[in-house]
């Protein structure tokens, strides 16, 4: 079956899909938007509200499930028995890993994607980030700068809304800010010792948030629940569900189809012009093709590279737009898993009203105007304070009516430092096709091959030193570094494998997301980016989308397209 008449085509309906349509439609395209999940109905399926006493397993969730639907999407913290529902299936959606290289893929499959999972930290980029590069002869230069994107980031967060603290800090450009979440009593503590003990060296904040704090643009402000993760049916974060879908809907230019699973792009060699997507019904398995002038794949930096892997031709037969054999490789994600945790002695006498979503940040202090001796780029906190409850009795003796009265009180303040840090973009980090494993619907799979370069290992060892010493600082008791072996993936800032570049010859992308192969075909996701940074990068992947978007239309009204 075959249907035609569409400008665009967008793959994806998550965080870049969501832009991509809401951009189009406004500039007057007539676009469609495939979601390979089903369609979300947030009256039925956010139950943010919803009590442990209320659901099956009391919130310990369904363990048969875990073993033997979701072993690898129920590591992540959110995908509890509320939220499961959100992440794929690992039975249906499986890949293959290199022996000895764990990677943990986190996927959701519905409209909206896994923009209703985020934990909605954006920060922008600054030159620091886009020139590393360069300055260091690692991989290769980004094509854009800050100035380049500057103004995208201002566009994007005046729809978006973000609540945050302005710093001044060059390596960290302030956002449009709407009012920020206020610290804790414990965290303030820690934020006047940090400012005093390192010369201004270290900052701490309040965590930058899609989360609003006022209304905003018809979205009302968060009011604390604290369970994110099962949805916002106040449209209190950022999600493409809560407003860039809705936005373009309003348009009346796009048709919106769930369940449909894109097997492939098609190509006329003629024209060297992608036509449309193969896509395969996640029902009834049936078969269809859609045409358009322009696609834009938003699956995420290893979807959207699956999907162009599967779309091979004579020509490109490792990959359509893969004449630099690049599509696949320079996979990262951040590194975490270094920090340190402590108790935060006195005001034992407050307690937190509400479930505040959002922590502390502490920015990148490493390589700004001294080199670190053990590794290049840097890495920032996320965390924050909180009193212990009950649960801290599992490692307390005690017994008896004295016991669970102890209980009943909130125990001292706990702080926790988590860093997340910056990965290198690696040749060797990289994605195939499995030649002997297919999906449920009939299609290849990926096999994954990426694991941590001795930078990146270092840089988790410095974190949990560096989140020491600002606790001892700060005069915390109990002072517990950590280094855990968390795996790449784990951070779920997957990117990379697309990425842009000024040179066809080492990139896939030119700087405006367009594949220097194919010119109506463009990459909006994390596979677009040639560096990693050590920020949150969703908030970069909108800008660059919003610009992408802004110039295909231009050059569809040249010809161009």
């Amino acid at each position: 079956m075959s249907e035609t008449a569409y400008d665009a085509i967008v793959v994806g309906s998550g965080m870049t899909g969501g832009w991509a349509a809401k951009e189009l439609t406004e500039k007057g395209l007539k676009i469609l938007v495939l979601e390979a999940g089903r369609a979300i109905q947030p009256e039925q399926d956010y139950v943010e509200h919803v009590p442990p006493w209320e659901v099956k397993f009391r919130g310990m969730r369904d363990r048969r499930r875990i073993e033997e639907d979701q072993p690898i999407q129920s590591l992540c913290y959110a995908c509890n028995e509320w939220s499961a529902k959100f992440f794929v299936s690992d039975k249906e959606n499986p890949y293959t890993t290199e022996p000895g290289k764990p990677f943990r893929w986190i996927r959701g499959r519905q409209v909206g994607g896994r923009s209703i999972l985020w934990g909605r930290q954006v920060y922008r980029w600054s030159d620091l980030d886009f020139e590393a590069n360069l300055r260091e002869g690692i991989a290769i230069d980004w094509p854009i700068r800050y100035a380049d994107l500057a103004p995208w980031y201002d566009y994007v967060e005046d729809f978006i809304g973000i609540s945050g603290e302005a710093l001044g800090l060059a390596h960290l450009p302030d956002s449009r800010f709407l009012p920020p979440m206020d610290l804790n009593c414990a965290e303030t503590v820690v934020r006047d010792a940090i400012a005093k003990s390192f010369g201004g060296q270290r900052v701490l904040t309040i965590g930058r948030a899609a989360v609003l704090t006022q209304p905003h643009r018809g979205r009302a402000a968060c009011h604390y629940c604290g369970p994110c993760e099962r949805g916002c049916i106040t449209r209190s974060y950022f999600s493409s569900l809560n407003a860039t879908l809705p936005t373009a809907q309003m348009t009346s230019r796009m048709t919106l189809r769930p369940n449909c699973v894109v097997h492939s792009v098609t190509f006329d060699p003629r024209t060297r012009r992608v036509t449309g997507v193969r896509v395969i019904d996640a029902n009834t398995r049936k078969t269809s093709e859609f045409k358009a002038k322009v696609i834009f794949l938003c699956a995420s930096a290893l979807e959207s590279v699956r999907i162009l892997f599967n779309s091979s031709t004579h020509e490109f037969s490792n990959g359509l737009a893969n004449s630099s054999g690049e599509l696949g490789h320079n996979l990262m994600d951040h590194i975490k898993g270094g920090g340190a945790t402590a108790i935060i002695p006195g005001n034992e006498d407050r307690i937190t009203i509400g479930r505040r979503p959002n922590g502390i940040y502490v920015p990148r202090f490493r390589n700004l105007s001294t080199k670190h001796q053990e590794f290049v780029r840097g890495y920032g906190y996320e965390g924050g304070a909180h009193r212990e409850g009950w649960e801290r009795g599992v490692a307390q003796t005690g017994f008896g009516v004295g016991f669970k009265e102890l209980m009943r009180q909130p125990g001292q303040w706990r702080f926790s430092f988590q860093g997340y840090g910056e990965c290198l973009p690696n040749h060797a980090n990289w994605v195939e096709l499995d030649k002997e494993k297919v999906d449920a619907w009939g299609i290849p799979v990926l096999k994954i091959h990426c694991a941590w370069g001795e930078n990146e290992l270092a840089m988790r060892k410095d974190m949990s030193i560096a989140a020491a010493e600002m606790l001892s600082a700060a005069g915390a008791r109990d002072i517990q570094p950590f280094t855990d072996d968390d795996p790449p993936g784990f951070s779920i800032h997957e990117m990379g494998t697309a990425r842009m570049g000024r040179n066809p010859k080492t990139s896939v992308l030119n700087s405006y997301n367009q594949a220097h192969d194919v010119k109506n075909l463009f990459i909006t996701d994390g596979g677009a980016m040639a560096s990693a940074s050590c920020v949150n990068p969703s908030l970069t992947y909108m800008a660059l989308t919003a610009r992408a978007c802004d110039y295909a239309v231009q050059q569809m009204k040249k010809g161009e397209l």
